[in-house]
């Protein structure tokens, strides 16, 4: 949808920040004041050149006439009032430290330690540090799973049902919504189970901040029902990146929890660079942005039609709507590989040394891309091409064997909570030593950030093997304290 720029008190053509940083920018003033290089004359050379004068120019602190997150001045306030209502959002909170930082104020805010919160197993690494810092127990429910594209869905409402009646102290639902491929479960629905007892729906948006702006495109959180809402504003809008934005409604969450939570784990010395381009991403969605998301989708719609057309190749759609895929993202293009013979990790690295190429998500058996407000149809163009020039760089001979995720077939299982082990004493041992103990830290593949190994989850072999395949294959491995992943901390008793 596109929002009236007279709809509002404030009207939404302005930016709020942008102008003070505009007018303090051109303003001549000796600096006596951080940051030390000065409104640019310290910067180095080799930086100024990347770089540019102007960007330093606008890399101020909280001055008179900025104000301080945390103790709104006009121009954050004003800011982050017209983000909340071009999102549709009782109260919106501006993020500098990214989403992560948004997903732990929401766990903090809601949970006291020892309270139970109902988690799904593939989410982000950034809930478990939430669960870490605030002592909430999770109650994990494992999401549908597609064998076929290796794929986590959505937690079901049936699950969810289900896992309330058995746990009827739950103090929170927490719902990933899209996942990282643009896979939306039934949100609706869950909120209504989720307000049924009582209790707020908070929602890790992190890939769905341009869902509000298209009738195309699936529901945002909000509007279907959450309470909590985190959005990467960075990563499909036009902010930098770290910049997000949380958004709450209802009085089922008390906003001054929310702001004590995020003084936790936000920066006290917010850039106010970040927070400019999330006042301005907000104006270019609310003035344009139904026009410029057709256009992503009309690019998105003819990168399907002509990847699926080639041999070998199949690419995620929603055929019919089942249990955990209830609305996708169509300008999330997923490309399933495995017919190739090789994995998705190598095709990624042909198509960035060879054809100029590169994905957001290489996985075992397919890539993801983010085709966004800034792709131009030169950008679709250049993926085709690169998906039918492909097999000029394939093996001979096939060399990959699929395997599917073994902590989304078999989750390893809790032994203790995520506080309790990451505070407990551990010991570093030689990872095929580690089987069968406690892992004392976050292991995962990153992107897309979903643990394979959590701290208080017990080590398997499946695990073990998996993250064993990523590494020889070339992913990033996270979390690990021997980066060569030949050893683990595990808790010792």
């Amino acid at each position: 949808m596109t929002i009236s720029s007279e709809s509002f008190f404030y009207r939404q053509d302005t930016t709020p920040l942008i102008d003070v940083l505009t007018t303090l920018k051109n303003k001549p003033d000796a600096a006596f004041y951080v940051p030390g290089h000065k409104r640019g004359q310290g910067i180095s050379d080799p930086l100024l050149s990347l770089l540019g004068e102007a960007v330093f120019q606008a890399d101020l602190p909280e001055l008179p006439e900025l104000g301080n997150l945390f103790a709104s001045d006009e121009a954050v306030e004003k800011a982050q009032i017209l983000a909340s209502e071009a999102f549709e959002a009782d109260q919106t909170w501006f993020l500098v430290n990214g989403s992560t930082c948004g997903i732990i104020a929401a766990i903090v805010a809601t949970c006291r330690p020892g309270d139970k919160i109902i988690v799904p197993r593939n989410t982000h690494q950034s809930v478990i540090m939430g669960l870490i810092i605030s002592g909430a127990v999770p109650i994990f429910l494992n999401p549908e799973y597609d064998p076929t594209w290796d794929l986590p869905l959505s937690i079901t409402p049936s699950a969810l049902e289900a896992a309330l009646k058995e746990n009827s102290d739950v103090k929170a639902v927490l719902l990933v919504y899209p996942t990282y491929h643009g896979v939306c479960g039934d949100i609706e629905t869950i909120a209504g189970i989720t307000h049924r007892h009582n209790i707020p729906l908070l929602v890790d948006e992190a890939h769905g901040a341009h869902f509000n702006f298209h009738p195309a495109l699936p529901p945002s959180a909000l509007s279907v029902g959450a309470d909590l809402t985190v959005q990467s504003t960075h990563k499909v809008l036009g902010a930098m990146t770290q910049a997000s934005m949380l958004h709450i409604q209802g009085d089922r969450i008390n906003p001054q929890k929310i702001s004590q939570a995020l003084q936790l784990v936000h920066s006290t010395s917010p850039s106010y660079l970040l927070l400019a381009s999330l006042d301005g991403a907000r104006q270019q969605m609310a003035l344009h942005g139904e026009q410029l998301l057709t256009q992503t989708i009309e690019l998105s719609q003819l990168a399907v039609e002509n990847i699926k057309k080639i041999d070998n190749l199949s690419v995620l759609e929603l055929k019919e709507k089942r249990a955990g895929f209830h609305n996708l993202d169509i300008t999330r293009l997923t490309v399933n590989i495995n017919n190739l013979g090789i994995s998705g990790l190598e095709v990624d690295d042909i198509f960035r040394e060879k054809l100029e190429v590169t994905a957001e998500l290489p996985m075992l058996s397919h890539l993801a891309f983010i085709i966004s407000i800034g792709n131009t149809k030169q950008d679709i163009s250049k993926l085709i091409n690169a998906f039918k020039t492909l097999k000029n760089y394939l093996p001979s001979s096939p060399h990959f064997l699929f395997s599917y995720s073994p902590h989304l077939l078999n989750p390893s299982p809790l032994k203790l909570s995520p506080r309790d082990a990451f505070f407990a004493p551990k010991q570093l041992v030689k990872i095929e030593e580690s089987i069968g103990k406690i892992s004392g830290e976050i292991i995962c593949p990153y992107p897309p950030g979903i643990p394979v190994l959590m701290p208080g989850e017990m080590i398997t072999s499946e695990a073990i093997d998996y993250l064993t395949q990523i590494k020889q294959l070339g992913g990033m491995i996270t979390g690990c304290t021997d980066t060569a992943l030949k050893k683990i901390n595990i808790v010792i008793s």
